[in-house]
């Protein structure tokens, strides 16, 4: 993570407040509004009322430093279409956290707090922080995990054939209705999935695995944890860095930025490395 020196309060700033932060916690939306009104001349403030009207204000942000007031959504959605416009290079983005879903931001080391998040966004320094780019060209700011498929749910009737044989003549009293599609049940049991880093196996379908982890971790490349299934003893997991991993398989989802996404069978992150320019309280 670099670290640059910034005149935060020469800027002119445009504070884009998500509308599900003014519905959730109007007044820490206004505190840190005045607060950067009060500590940054010609300070404009945007509040748009969907997802579109969002985009086209910061498309519209002209030399104005953005400044994003809301929660790990609108932060990553901030993100994503910066990335998608490639515009990150030449901006530098900063975020008072204000909602419900705020991990990624304090993992990010972003102040918690109306104030001291503001304070961070006019006295802070810019940081250049690494982001996973996937195939899709879809963006993660924190780390991401792929868990172990649901289990599959035990029968209400399991370990009651007295309630089995209730049903039964239940059935035989009462006209049959006729059937629904039956919905397939989640398969149980781990995942199986070949997971590379830089192009090099790390484990195989041969190996059934409990959990995969891909964080950011600086100087260009990703910390890969693969945890195998233990057989008795714990198994020790398998670690890897590197600046590409792909995973692929059987269907799977995985959980980055407070969001579940897929089903895939094959995706890959490459680590775009100082992406992101972010405000952050300065040492």
């Amino acid at each position: 993570m670099t670290e640059v020196a910034t005149s935060a309060t020469s800027d002119q700033l445009l504070v884009v407040i998500d509308p599900v932060a003014r519905r959730m916690d109007g007044e820490s939306v206004r505190i840190a509004k005045d607060v950067l009104s009060a500590g940054a001349v010609g300070t404009k403030v945007c509040l748009p009322a969907d997802p579109e009207e969002f985009a086209r204000v910061l498309a519209r942000r002209g030399s104005r430093r953005p400044v994003v007031v809301g929660d790990d959504r609108a932060l990553l959605r901030a993100v994503s279409l910066l990335h998608r416009q490639r515009e990150l290079a030449g901006c530098v983005l900063s975020v008072v956290p204000v909602g419900g879903v705020l991990t990624v931001a304090r993992s990010l080391g972003v102040p918690m707090g109306a104030v001291a998040a503001a304070r961070a966004v006019l006295d802070g320094a810019e940081r250049r922080l690494d982001l996973l780019v996937d195939d899709s060209d879809g963006v993660v700011l924190g780390a991401l995990r792929i868990p172990p498929l649901a289990p599959r749910e035990e029968p209400e009737d399991a370990g009651r054939p007295w309630l089995r044989t209730c049903q039964s003549l239940v059935r035989t009293l009462v006209p049959t209705r006729p059937l629904r599609p039956a919905q397939p049940s989640p398969v149980a049991g781990p995942s199986r999935l070949r997971v590379e880093v830089d192009g090099e196996i790390l484990v195989d379908l041969d190996q059934p695995v409990e959990a995969v982890s891909v964080t950011p971790g600086g100087s260009g490349a990703a910390a890969v944890e693969v945890r195998p299934v233990s057989v008795g003893a714990e198994a020790s997991p398998l670690l890897a860095r590197g600046r590409r991993v792909t995973v692929s398989g059987a269907d799977f989802r995985y959980r980055a930025d407070s969001g579940v996404w897929g089903p895939v069978r094959r995706r890959t992150w490459t680590v775009w490395e100082g992406a992101l320019g972010l405000t952050l309280p300065g040492d």
